[in-house]
Formats: structure tokens, sequence, C-alpha cells
């Protein structure tokens, strides 16, 4: 036996649907070890180890020498930002908005930057040591004599990007761009990247997980 059920009609429309927005409530002020998290803040050499930012709005801010150590700066307004010499050591930056921010003579040790935007940001001098850039958006980005030591560079996009006198040493650059960057004096760089054989192409080895070896 079938059971026939009315059929519900509405007129649904997109308009219709409500909108969520999924905000964190913060305190106001939001405050954090006497630094007020704020558009053009000045907290140099606040301690923020460890501190949840996400989305934080610290746009223009003067963060120099600031301890960020671990912090949580996921999605965060950090444009024009000065963080000069700060420490960001294991610190999340994934998808942060960093154009034209100061972090020269930073230190970024397994720092993650995946996928942020960082065009035109300075970070001379910097350590990125075991720092990820995946996916990175950094034209024009300066990073000269900055250390990627096993750094990820893998699709990050530096057109244009200074990198005279920076370290490269077991950097992941796979499928990464390099049009028209600088490498004057850069040991280790791809200096025939426009001209030569990609270097995956070359040596896949190089950039390849080897494979496992069997005892006979």
């Amino acid at each position: 036996m079938t059971v026939a059920f009315p059929a519900v009609v509405r007129n649904v429309h997109a308009q219709d649907y409500p909108v969520i927005e999924n905000k964190e409530d913060r305190p106001d002020p939001w405050v954090i070890n006497g630094c007020t998290i704020a558009p053009k803040t000045v907290c140099k050499n606040a301690d923020l180890r460890f501190a949840d930012l996400k989305d934080a709005n610290l746009e223009d801010a003067d963060l120099e020498g600031a301890m960020l150590a671990r912090a949580d700066l996921r999605h965060a307004n950090l444009q024009g930002a000065n963080m000069k010499g700060a420490n960001l050591d294991g610190a999340r930056l994934e998808i942060a908005f960093m154009a034209r921010a100061n972090l020269s003579g930073a230190t970024m040790k397994g720092a993650n930057f995946t996928s942020a935007r960082i065009a035109k940001a300075d970070f001379s001098g910097a350590d990125l040591t075991a720092a990820s850039l995946e996916n990175a958006m950094a034209k024009g980005a300066r990073f000269n004599g900055a250390h990627f030591i096993n750094t990820d560079l893998q699709e990050t996009k530096l057109y244009e990007a200074d990198l005279s006198n920076a370290v490269f040493d077991g950097v992941r650059i796979r499928f990464a761009i390099f049009q028209d960057a600088l490498m004057e004096g850069c040991k280790g760089c791809p200096h025939d990247w426009q001209t030569g054989a990609a270097v995956w192409d070359a040596d896949g080895s190089k950039w390849e997980p080897a494979e496992p070896t069997v005892k006979q």
C-alpha cells in the first residue's frame, strides 16, 4: 500500500536565508597582558605568547620586539603592522593579511604562513627556519638576507620579491613562482628559474620522498 504525503511548496529566495556570522565574542576593550588589541595600538615588546588572536584587527599596530611565539594569528589583519624584531616562532598565521608589514629581523622558526597575504612585506634578515609559506602571496616582498632553512615554499608566489643575499638550504620550492625575483648574492636560490629546467624535473629525487629501502 502506497501512502501519499502532501507536497509542501515554499517560495524560497536567496535573501530569505539567515546570514550566519561565526563571530567569537571578544571583550571590549580587548586587552591581553596590558596590550590593547586594536588597530594602531602601540605594544612594543608585549608578551603575547600563546595568545588567541584569531581574526584580530591589528592594522598599523606597533608590535616591535613583541613576543608572539605560538600565538594564533589566523586570519588576522596585520597590514602595515610594525613587527620588527618580533618573536613569532611557531606562530599560526594561516591566511593572515600582512601586506606592507615590517618583520625585519624577526624570528619565525616553524611559523605557519600558509596562504598568507604578505605582498610588499619586509622580511629582511628574518629567520624562517622550518617555516611554511606554502601558497603564500608574496609579490614584491623583501627577503634580503633572510634565512630559509628547511622552509616550505611550495606554490609560493614570489613575483618581484627581493631575495638578495638570502640563504636557501633544504628549501622545498615545488611549483613556487620566482618571476622577476631579485636573487643577487642569494646562496642556494634557483637563479636559472626563468631560463633553465624546473628543479623538480632536473632532479626529482631532491623534491620527492625517497623510496623506502628494502633490506634483503
